[in-house]
């Protein structure tokens, strides 16, 4: 940081040498935040550096060329209900990630958070990926008798308990509550992001009130839709089949991953020497904390479901994990145990690790494939009874995932990485993990 010149309410200097500017001026810690990257370069805008926007814009653009291919693949060249169940597993592996983005920026706001000043612009970049998953659902509403073909088709009327669920699964409701859901994940991401832009350049601080205001309701919101969401989605592939719990789970697995994709994305952005003093060592640190305490969050919520059931051994329950153990499904599920808990649980368990680039990047992105795996094992036993990848797997995946990476690149790429004149900069520039 340069130094100031000595000035004292306009009279002239005294004689003593010029003295830096103190970390809580708000003028220096912008300088020290935005100014700067972590390498000593100026960057005076905020944005990524030439080379890595342009990385990212040929990685999001060509995962985007993908994802349009896969769909019509999928669509035109393979069985309806087969491809369904992968475009859906793809779709939820995609949504999940992004409304855990957009539940961890409205908690942020929630508890004004001042460290998070710059990991947050990252999350609300991730968030924007809902506002494509509105068009993203348009694949499974033109396939959704063929995905939820139990309660959709004719057959159900001949199904007491199919028939006694009818007031709430049927089609007409399940749309209006779909398009519900992705409206309002839709428009929250936006808003809030929008609100994080302007104050960019007015800097008021009234921008911060305000969504600090709209954070309560909004974490109810999303609690709420992404448990029904859940419900509705994937639960509801075994209409005969329920828990209470399940939810839970899928929004357990909605946080842990999109821990994770910010943990690898902020581990790029330093190595690039982007961010400055908002995205520390320190910052790593903190995020690689919450890494690891809800991958011991989703094992707790696995666990407590399995628990439950085996205790009560009731048949319209357990149908759920026989399904999940037989015909080669036993494999996913050790898988689940080992990957998803047990390993991550281990490599990011020290303070090292959590600190370390290659530590971080190695548990994120472990556990960002098995929440995959963890989505897939979810899916699709509902559509084969034999565990069976095909090609429609990949082709599901890359459909949903990749145009909203696509959408994603060219909505953000051309904007600031981390906030300009956020009020909690100062904070965020003296976050330290003793």
């Amino acid at each position: 940081m340069s130094a100031a010149k000595n000035k004292s309410d306009g009279k002239k200097s005294d004689g003593k040498k010029p003295t830096a500017k103190k970390a809580d001026d708000p003028k220096a810690t912008e300088h020290k935040a935005v100014g700067q990257t972590s390498t000593g370069k100026k960057k005076p805008d905020g944005l990524l550096p030439k080379e890595l926007a342009e990385s990212w814009s040929r990685i999001g653009y060509g995962l985007g060329g993908l994802g349009g291919v896969a769909v019509v693949a999928g669509f035109f060249g393979a069985d309806h209900t087969r491809f369904g169940g992968a475009y859906l597993t793809g779709f939820v592996f995609t949504v999940t990630i992004a409304i855990g983005a957009l539940f961890w920026t409205v908690i942020q706001h929630l508890t004004k958070a001042g460290w998070s000043v710059g990991p947050r612009r990252i999350l609300e970049w991730i968030s924007q990926a809902l506002i494509a998953c509105v068009i993203l659902f348009v694949p499974l509403l033109a396939m959704s008798h063929d995905v939820w073909h139990h309660w959709m088709s004719p057959e159900a009327a001949n199904d007491p308990i199919l028939v006694g669920k009818s007031g709430y699964l049927n089609p007409t409701f399940f749309y209006v509550r779909t398009v519900f859901y992705l409206l309002v994940w839709a428009l929250l991401a936006t808003w809030f992001y929008k609100l994080s832009r302007e104050q960019d350049s007015s800097g008021e601080r009234s921008l911060s009130s305000r969504r600090e205001s709209a954070a309560p309701p909004a974490t109810a919101a999303l609690g709420l839709t992404i448990t029904f969401a859940g419900f509705d989605w994937v639960m509801s592939l075994e209409p005969h089949w329920y828990s209470t719990i399940f939810g839970v789970y899928i929004f357990a697995g909605s946080l842990v991953s999109s821990m994770a994709v910010l943990s690898l994305l902020v581990v790029r952005l330093r190595k690039a020497g982007v961010g400055g003093g908002l995205l520390t060592v320190e910052h790593q640190h903190d995020i690689g904390t919450f890494l690891h305490g809800f991958v011991i969050f989703w094992a707790y919520i696995g666990f407590s479901q399995l628990i439950l059931i085996y205790y009560a051994n009731i048949p319209e329950e357990t149908i759920f994990y026989k399904h999940r153990w037989e015909h080669g499904w036993s494999t996913f599920s050790m898988l689940l145990f080992l990957g998803h808990f047990v390993a991550p649980f281990l490599i990011l368990l020290s303070r090292h690790s959590k600190r370390s680039a290659a530590g971080l990047t190695i548990g994120a992105g472990l556990v960002l494939v098995m929440h995959y795996i963890d989505v897939y094992w979810m899916v699709m036993p509902a559509f084969d009874t034999q565990f069976n990848f095909q090609w429609v797997d990949i082709a599901g995946l890359l459909a949903p995932f990749g145009l909203a990476c696509g959408f994603v690149a060219y909505r953000v790429l051309g904007h600031p990485v981390i906030p300009l004149k956020d009020p909690y900069i100062p904070e965020a520039l003296k976050a330290e993990n003793l």
